[in-house]
């Protein structure tokens, strides 16, 4: 067990050193100068060399990226070139917009995808149930910044029923105490109604096939010759064991939305770490971009792990053992 964890966390760190050093690479062989972009194109060429100086990007690549290792493994990331501010600040102010973005839209996300995948893998109809495939496939495959502008056009353009900018009205300080929360729940309403189709469209469609397959299993049939009622098979059999790798999705699911966040966060103005790391790599940002893919890296390794546990739990077959493997 011991030697499992130990390459699992090996694993781990091989993962974030490897998304870290590509995205150092690329980040500097990128065209755009952040002194440049910093001063403006009125800067003379002793100024833009003072101001490369200072930020340490004359040096050569390699040093600068073992300076950077070096902070961020002690957990500093530098000062942000475009705001002059530390970069965990920033990012410590953004992330919760961004967190109850991401749960809020996972959670409905999940709730109506397992349960729109579990309807469809039992019903008979074939005519609903292409009708929803289609549905769920089509959610799936939309990129989130055309339906997010298709959701603006629709309810903020047409319909003019909710806002589509901030997070908040520009008078909410001097509402009520039930009008701001209402005012709130429209301004999160389309981006979080963006997050969730596309999230229920993978979550369906997962579900179903998983479902699906055990539809006609031995165990299932032994259920119903007992004399359990429909909803009972469904939910305390055919759910419990066809949801076992939708666990494993959903772990997988918590850094992929992080990353969908940013170009919807980016559309409505959402005060989240998306719109911070879009307004970084604009200004060439470097240490605010390299902080955002550390945190986007230790996602992907901390969903694994969650995934792993929380199969371990469900499936009383894994032991510890076997989940560190």
């Amino acid at each position: 067990m011991l030697r499992g964890v130990a390459l699992h966390l090996l694993r781990a760190v091989a993962v974030v050193f490897g998304v870290v050093s590509l995205t150092f690479v690329l980040l500097h062989l990128a065209p755009g100068d952040p002194a440049a972009h910093l001063l403006g194109p009125a800067a003379s060429l002793e100024q833009l060399e003072a101001a490369r100086h200072t930020m340490g990007l004359d040096r050569a690549l390699p040093v600068q990226y073992l300076a950077w290792l070096s902070r961020a493994i002690h957990g500093d990331f530098g000062m942000s070139i475009a705001r002059g501010r530390p970069v965990a600040t920033l990012l410590a102010e953004a992330w919760p917009a961004t967190a109850l973005l991401v749960v809020l839209s996972l959670a409905a996300s999940y709730l109506l995808g397992i349960a729109i995948g579990a309807w469809q893998a039992n019903t008979r109809s074939r005519v609903l149930d292409g009708g929803l495939s289609a549905a769920t496939v089509s959610l799936a495959a939309m990129p989130g910044y055309w339906l997010a502008l298709v959701l603006v056009m629709v309810f903020t353009y047409r319909l003019e029923l909710l806002p589509s900018f901030g997070a908040r009205g520009l008078d909410a300080d001097f509402l009520g105490t039930w009008p701001q929360l209402l005012d709130r729940l429209r301004h999160i309403a389309l981006p979080l109604l963006t997050l969730t189709l596309i999230g229920m469209g993978g979550a369906a469609r997962f579900v179903r096939s998983s479902l699906r397959d055990l539809r006609d299993a031995p165990f299932l049939v032994v259920a119903r010759a007992r004399g359990l009622s429909r909803r009972q098979v469904i939910m305390r059999h055919q759910l419990r064991n066809g949801l076992i790798p939708v666990i494993t999705l959903l772990g997988l699911s918590l850094p992929a939305l992080f990353s969908g966040t940013v170009f919807v966060e980016a559309i409505f103005a959402w005060p989240g770490v998306g719109q911070v790391l879009v307004q970084a790599v604009q200004g060439r940002d470097y240490p605010v971009v390299m902080a955002a893919a550390t945190v986007s890296a230790v996602l992907v390794v901390v969903g694994n792990l969650l995934a792993e546990l929380l199969v371990g739990l469900v499936d009383p077959r894994l032991g510890s053992g076997d989940v560190a493997r």
